[in-house]
C-alpha cells in the first residue's frame, strides 16, 4: 500500500482571527427585565415631569 498524499487547505484569512467559543458578559438580563427597567424610567420621568 502506497501513502497516502494529503492536501492541507490554507485556513481562510490565515488564521488571524480567533473567536472564543464561550461569551463572556459581566450582567445577564432577560429580554423582560429591560422591558421592566425601561418601563420604570419612564414612570420616574412622568412622575418627575408632574412634580417641577
Amino acid at each position: 500500500m502506497g501513502k497516502k498524499n494529503k492536501i492541507y487547505m490554507p485556513m481562510g484569512m490565515g488564521g488571524l482571527f480567533r473567536f472564543e467559543e464561550e461569551e463572556k458578559h459581566l450582567i445577564k438580563l432577560k429580554p423582560v427585565h429591560l422591558i421592566y427597567i425601561t418601563i420604570g424610567v419612564i414612570a420616574v420621568e412622568v412622575l418627575l415631569r408632574m412634580i417641577i
